[in-house]
């Protein structure tokens, strides 16, 4: 991953309208998902072995743990 964040244009308009409050509550949020560090839980999920196989491949070609490219997966969506 790059780091650079494209956003749309509705995205952006969609943001000039959010309250003070929604701002402030979206920055706590990010603060408390990226800040610092947090206790992790143990998890159990079933994959397709085809996907999880692939997925960890191009980990490795990326040099990337791939369960650290999961939970960065998960924060880009959130």
């Amino acid at each position: 991953m790059s780091g650079l964040h494209v956003f749309t244009a509705e995205y952006l308009a969609r943001s000039r309208r959010m309250s003070a409050e929604s701002v402030l509550r979206y920055l706590e949020d990010y603060r408390r998902l990226h800040g610092g560090a947090h206790p992790s839980r143990l998890i159990s999920m079933k994959v397709p072995e085809p996907l999880l196989s692939a997925f960890k491949e191009k980990a490795g070609l990326h040099g990337v743990p791939y369960q650290s490219q999961i939970k960065a997966l998960m924060r880009e969506w959130l």
